[in-house]
């Protein structure tokens, strides 16, 4: 029996850079043999990050978050997997609040505050984290790698991916005023040539996952 893999996306944009990378991840682990279930965080049901509640903190709910709304059948599915990509677009120097809210449920809940054991997770599920963002690839590599070790931590192997100077619109000539900040041509290159290339690294983590 194959490999399930939990593919979440936490960006609002379907057809878009971080749709377009996490379908690559997935095709690539669904063809080396794996299951896919996918999360599209934007369409679920209400839900919130942390209440700080410590229902995961009591025995019987260990390493479980309690809180039931929009997340509880993602972070259930999670658990229950062979490993998790998860992709979000970076907005303000940070990734999505709806990636947020999902990060602080599955860290918190396998965090004990025991100094000899501090992480209560069952079993180990590993990570591809994927980033994209307008910012150059190396902008944000230190805040990717904060994530990629707690998550390394507290949930499997982490290993992370970043598109940057991705292309945002198709036509930014067609915007209310000018975004001059940006050179829409040499976006639009970048798309056409580097793009592609990580599209491939996507699909082959994928892969390198489901085996």
């Amino acid at each position: 029996m194959g490999k399930t893999i939990v593919v979440v996306n936490a960006g609002p944009r379907k057809g878009w850079n971080t749709d377009s990378l996490l379908s690559a991840a997935a095709r690539g682990a669904e063809e080396a043999g794996a299951e896919i279930r996918r999360f599209d965080l934007f369409r679920l049901e209400r839900y919130t990050g942390c209440i700080s509640c410590f229902g995961c903190k009591k025995e019987k709910n260990k390493g479980r978050c309690v809180c039931r709304d929009g997340l509880t059948p993602v972070l259930d599915a999670i658990r229950e997997s062979d490993g998790v990509i998860i992709g979000s677009p970076n907005y303000l120097s940070e990734l999505t609040a709806s990636f947020r809210a999902l990060y602080e449920r599955l860290i918190f809940q396998s965090l004990t505050y025991n100094v000899e054991t501090p992480c209560c997770r069952q079993t180990e599920v590993p990570v591809l984290l994927i980033m994209t963002s307008n910012a150059p690839d190396t902008m944000y590599a230190d805040l990717l790698e904060r994530y990629r070790q707690t998550l390394d931590r507290f949930v499997g192997r982490a290993r992370v991916l970043i598109s940057g100077d991705t292309l945002q619109l198709k036509d930014y000539g067609k915007t209310d005023w000018p975004w001059s900040m940006f050179d829409p041509e040499a976006k639009k290159q970048r798309h056409d040539t580097v793009f592609p290339e990580e599209l491939k690294k996507a699909y082959g983590a994928g892969a390198a996952m489901a085996r």
